[in-house]
C-alpha cells in the first residue's frame, strides 16, 4: 500500500486506537492466516515473507485524481504468488475522492484485468484525496463496491481509521457488505513485527482483514492478518464462477416503482402532482421560466430523501423524508419565498430486490433544454451529483425510478 503521512498518525495512534474487540486465546490466534500485500516496489515475482504465510493481495492498479496508473508488476506477482501456494487477490487504488464518474471508468477499465478468481477479493486502497463531504466520499466507496461485487468478486474497503473516521461513513459499508468488508491498518511503531501487537488494534465493526504492519520483515512490507477467513473467499470451491467473466447478475426482483412530485411556484401555489414522466405539460413538474420554492416528493416503493439548494440561503437546505404538502417544515423541502436553483435525491431499493436508482433532470429560467441527467450512484456522465445550476432559478423537474436511464 501507498504510506501517506503514517509517521504523523501513528504517534497518535495510542489515542485513536484501542484495546478492546479483539482480545483472542492463543487457539483462536493459531487458526488465523497471515499474509502480506504487494505493490510495484515488491518487483514482479516476490516470494514469501515466512513459509507459513498463506496469501497475498496484489495492486492491479489504480485512480489517481481521474488518471489511471496500471501495475506492470501484478500478472507475474498473482501467478508467482500462486506457484508458491498463495491464495491471491487484488486491490485497486481508489483516489477518486467522491467523484462516481472517475469511479466508473476506473472500474470499466480495470474489473476486465482482475487475474485472482471470482470469488476472490478485490479492495479499494481509500486513504487519499477525499473530499469533505462524508455522504459523497461514502456513496462513491459504496458504488465501487457494488461494481466489484456484481462482477463476482468480494469487496473490501481498505484505509487506515483516522482517515476513515475523518471521511468515511464506514458503518454504511458494514451494513450493506457485512461484517468483513474493512481491511484497515494500524501499527503500533516500524520495528519488524511477524505477529500483531493487539494493543493498536482499531475497533470498528466490520474489520474482516487486519494490517498490523508495515515492517512484516527488515526492508519493509506490509503484514496482514486474516480474522475471519475471508481470504479464503474464491478459493473455497462455494463461488460459482459465471459462464462470462465479470457479467454482472441479471435482474431478478424488479419491482415497479411509482414516483409523484409537485414544485410550488414563488409567490403562487403547487402544481398539480406528476407521476414519473411523459410528454407535453403532464411530464415534467413546474412550469417554463417560472421560480419555485418548494419541492414535494413521495414514491410508492422502497424509500427516498431528498433536498434543494436556494439561491437565497446559499446552501443546501436539510433532507426531508417525508411527503405532506400541508406540512412546509418538515413535509417538504424549502422555504416559502427561497428560490430553489439545486435538487438532489437518493432513492434505496428495498432489501433483497433489483437495485434501482432515481434518475432525474431539470431546466432553468436562463436557457432552454434540460441540463444533464443525474442518477444516484454516479452512472451517468454530466450533473451527476445534483440536480440545477447554482444561481439560475429551477423551473422544471422530471423524475423516473428504474434500474437504467429513461432519459
Amino acid at each position: 500500500m501507498k504510506k501517506l503521512n503514517r509517521l504523523k498518525w501513528v504517534v497518535a495512534i495510542a489515542a485513536a486506537f484501542f484495546v478492546g474487540l479483539v482480545m483472542v486465546s492463543t487457539t483462536q490466534a493459531s487458526t488465523r492466516s497471515q499474509g502480506t500485500d504487494w505493490s510495484k516496489f515488491q518487483g514482479r515475482y516476490p516470494a514469501k515473507a515466512y513459509k507459513s504465510d498463506e496469501f497475498s493481495i496484489a495492486q492491479l492498479g489504480g485512480s489517481y485524481g481521474g488518471t489511471l496508473i496500471d501495475q506492470s508488476t501484478y500478472n507475474t506477482q498473482v501467478s508467482n504468488g500462486r506457484a508458491q501456494g498463495l491464495r491471491m487477490h487484488t486491490y485497486l487504488w481508489y483516489g477518486i475522492g467522491d467523484n462516481q464518474y472517475n469511479a466508473k471508468n476506473m472500474l470499466d477499465y480495470y474489473l476486465p484485468k482482475v487475474k485472482t478468481p471470482k470469488g476472490s477479493i478485490v479492495a479499494l486502497d481509500y486513504e487519499d484525496g477525499a473530499s469533505n463531504n462524508i455522504e459523497r466520499n461514502t456513496k462513491a466507496i459504496i458504488y465501487g463496491m457494488r461494481r466489484i461485487k456484481a462482477d463476482g468478486y468480494t469487496p473490501m474497503y481498505y484505509s487506515y481509521k483516522p482517515y476513515t473516521l475523518a471521511h468515511v461513513n464506514y458503518q454504511e459499508i458494514v451494513k450493506e457488505f457485512g461484517n468483513k468488508s474493512l481491511w484497515i491498518a494500524g501499527y503500533p511503531d516500524y520495528q519488524v513485527r511477524s505477529t500483531p501487537y493487539w494493543g493498536v488494534f482499531p475497533t470498528m465493526n466490520g474489520v474482516g482483514i487486519y494490517q498490523f504492519t508495515s515492517t512484516y520483515k527488515a526492508g519493509g512490507l506490509d503484514g496482514n492478518i486474516d480474522l475471519t477467513g475471508i481470504t479464503k473467499n474464491g478459493y473455497n470451491g462455494k463461488t460459482p464462477t459465471p459462464s462470462k467473466p465479470n457479467k454482472p447478475a441479471k435482474p431478478t426482483n424488479k419491482k415497479s416503482v411509482d414516483v409523484t412530485y409537485a414544485f410550488h411556484q414563488k409567490g403562487g401555489n403547487w402544481y398539480s402532482n406528476v407521476k414519473n414522466f411523459g410528454s407535453g405539460s403532464n411530464g415534467y413538474a413546474g412550469a417554463p421560466y417560472h421560480a419555485n420554492d418548494l419541492l414535494y416528493l413521495k414514491v410508492n416503493h422502497g424509500t427516498i430523501k431528498y433536498r434543494v439548494h436556494t439561491i437565497e440561503d446559499g446552501c443546501w437546505l436539510p433532507w426531508v423524508k417525508k411527503a405532506n404538502k400541508n406540512d412546509t417544515v418538515s413535509g417538504v423541502a424549502g422555504i416559502k419565498g427561497h428560490t430553489i436553483d439545486g435538487v438532489q435525491m437518493y432513492y434505496t431499493t428495498p432489501s433483497g430486490e433489483t437495485y434501482q436508482q432515481a434518475y432525474y433532470r431539470s431546466q432553468t429560467t436562463h436557457r432552454t433544454g434540460y441540463l444533464g441527467t443525474c442518477a444516484d450512484n454516479g452512472t451517468v456522465s454530466s450533473y451527476d451529483s445534483w440536480a440545477g445550476i447554482l444561481g439560475e432559478p429551477l423551473d422544471r423537474l422530471q423524475i423516473n425510478i428504474d434500474n437504467h436511464n429513461n432519459f
